[in-house]
């Protein structure tokens, strides 16, 4: 009999080298786990890399750019840029609401169909806002969708097609990675949290990250895009879809690294003062900390 437990899997990458792994039950290195909005860093990632190949001419681009159907819908869609897409700024009615009730049918509704509908620029050509662009930071997950319909029409590929070229490829990844779409005639894809991949494979994002955009000589992506995500400023602890420690309940360390993070606390932590790369993939949350948090005291008393 399998046994249970909330963490499925774990891996410690110090210097380059695996110091711990572990896996539990029907879990095995080889297996494929959807890591949830941990797909919205990789997003990110791939935003910074057409930005680099000029497919994208700059963040500060309105999303009308490349989705002109919202043209004259409201005049807030003109001033959504996609910097506000990164960092949650986009002002837009719509919440991450999973727990069923009446009160928040409509709400609840809305996210089953980010989830399960099969026409994602229909919903978004549908789609109010709730404020200004720019003016409130509000988590949500159509916001990263909204990006990954952007990058699809800047580059002119699907989003499989160009992680796939740009990312998987180059860092030479173990294991075929799988992302939901909207449906097959539509092809958007989830660009929010429908990444599958394993868990090796993951932490190789981290190593990119971890050397600046570099992997194994090759610029992946820029040191430039690579800073602007991870330098981060104490009054805005997420941004560019990455997290810093700083957003916990706690006191970081003197040198604090910074983390993915997707339902169920599937988390890549990244820190580069010790070079460290930690991941975990799971079930649930362990109950008495949060996932982050346990990886930065680790961090804290690394040698």
């Amino acid at each position: 009999m399998a046994e249970k437990s909330p963490t499925q899997g774990i891996m410690i990458i110090h210097d380059d080298s695996i110091v711990y792994e572990m896996y539990r039950g029907d879990f095995s290195a080889d297996r494929l786990a959807t890591i949830f909005s941990v797909s919205k860093s990789i997003t990110s990632l791939l935003c910074g890399i057409a930005v680099d190949e000029g497919y994208l001419e700059s963040i500060d681009d309105p999303v009308t750019k490349y989705l002109p159907e919202l043209k004259g819908k409201d005049p807030r869609w003109e001033m959504l840029t996609i910097r506000y897409l990164l960092c949650m700024h986009s002002g837009l009615d719509f919440d991450d609401e999973y727990e069923f009730n009446i009160k928040e049918l409509k709400t609840v509704n809305a996210i089953a169909r980010l989830n399960y509908g099969h026409n994602l620029v229909k919903q978004i050509r549908g789609l109010k806002f709730r404020c200004d662009p720019g003016t409130k930071f509000h988590y949500e997950s159509m916001t990263t969708a909204i990006l990954g319909v952007v990058i699809e029409r800047a580059t002119g590929r699907h989003y499989a097609d160009y992680l796939s070229e740009k990312v998987w490829k180059p860092l030479q990844m173990e294991s075929v990675a799988l992302i939901n779409i909207d449906s097959r005639k539509h092809h958007a894809a989830h660009a929010f949290g429908g990444i599958t991949c394993t868990l090796k494979d993951l932490a190789k994002i981290g190593r990119l990250y971890l050397n600046n955009g570099m992997w194994d000589g090759k610029r992946i992506v820029s040191e430039e895009w690579i800073h602007l995500t991870t330098d981060f400023d104490p009054k805005s602890n997420y941004h560019y879809s990455w997290y810093d420690v700083r957003f916990e309940r706690f006191e970081p360390g003197q040198y604090p690294g910074f983390y993915a993070i997707g339902i169920y606390n599937q988390v890549l932590y990244v820190n580069p003062h010790k070079n460290l790369i930690m991941v975990r993939i799971g079930a649930d949350n362990i109950g008495w900390a949060t996932i982050p948090e346990v990886f930065e005291q680790l961090s804290n008393v690394w040698p």
